[in-house]
């Protein structure tokens, strides 16, 4: 994952003042690589012990380390753009072609983000386990509510036994009368949502296996499910974080949902058929208006 993609995603689970120092990093990137641990700390509020916490804690040995990551990863060309075009706000006044280059923008580096950081051993599991998996309980609210009616369809067509909720009394519902065998995926971008938390608890204590979805791997979500996948967000105009992250979590869903076909290729071919000819009436033939 790239080095200012990983401080944005962790940061609102840092401690105070390394949260300081990651806002300093994040504001001008470009010039924290200039400056000296102590010109940093000042910046920050801070203090040099704390920037060499901070260094730590990304898996640096010490500052000048960290420098030359964030020097390397501002001097690409790709990052240059972004911060210079799609980080820019959008302006009550601006072209749709502008809003148009920056939401694509936007969403097109987050869904690499996302596949840079995707842990690849983790999906194997959970397509692993929902291919096998006697029930499967998806969970989300708001915008991530969505996102879990979409693998619910998905996965039903082949033939996996699904069900999604949004109302947490149903989902905690559903979520006790799982068990050993069976799946629940808990979505919420910020891992912070109190439903989507004591869904994941409630099934994880009936012997379900857990996967959360977010994009803050060290989130109160992340700690109560033994999966999990994580996905990238940026806030822009008119988009919050939450609703950035929809794009992020349909493809980290989808790697998963293609994985599980893979693993149940026969039975999902003949489902797929099934379902094809059950709705073919529905179609006009190519040619008619």
């Amino acid at each position: 994952m790239d080095l200012l993609a990983r401080i944005r995603t962790e940061q609102h689970d840092m401690p105070e003042a390394l949260r300081k120092v990651a806002d300093a990093i994040l504001g001008s990137p470009a010039e924290a690589a200039r400056l000296t641990i102590v010109d940093l700390a000042e910046r920050s509020g801070t203090s040099t012990a704390t920037i060499t916490r901070f260094c730590r804690a990304l898996g640096f040995t010490g500052y000048a380390e960290l420098r030359v990551a964030i020097a390397t990863e501002t001097g690409r060309v790709a990052q240059q753009t972004w911060q210079t075009d799609i980080g820019q706000e959008i302006l009550p006044d601006d072209s749709l072609e502008r809003v148009l280059g920056v939401v694509s923008g936007n969403d097109i580096r987050l869904i690499q983000e996302t596949g840079d950081q995707l842990d690849l051993a983790v999906v194997g599991k959970v397509a692993q386990a929902v291919a096998r998996a006697g029930r499967v309980l998806l969970f989300g609210v708001s915008s991530s509510a969505a996102v879990a009616s979409e693998m619910e369809y998905r996965l039903q067509r082949m033939r996996v036994p699904t069900w999604s909720r949004s109302d947490a009394h149903s989902a905690l519902t559903d979520a006790a009368l799982l068990g050993h065998g069976d799946v629940a995926i808990g979505i919420s971008h910020s891992g912070r949502t109190r439903e989507v938390i004591e869904v994941l608890a409630e099934a994880g204590s009936h012997g379900a296996i857990t996967v959360a979805v977010t994009s803050h791997p060290r989130s109160p979500l992340a700690e109560v499910a033994e999966l999990v996948l994580t996905t990238a967000s940026r806030e822009t105009t008119f988009r919050s974080d939450g609703f950035a992250a929809i794009h992020s979590q349909l493809l980290v869903l989808d790697v998963v949902y293609v994985s599980v076909a893979q693993k149940t290729y026969e039975r999902t071919k003949e489902a797929f058929d099934v379902t094809v000819r059950a709705v073919a009436g529905h179609r006009l033939p190519e040619g008619d208006i």
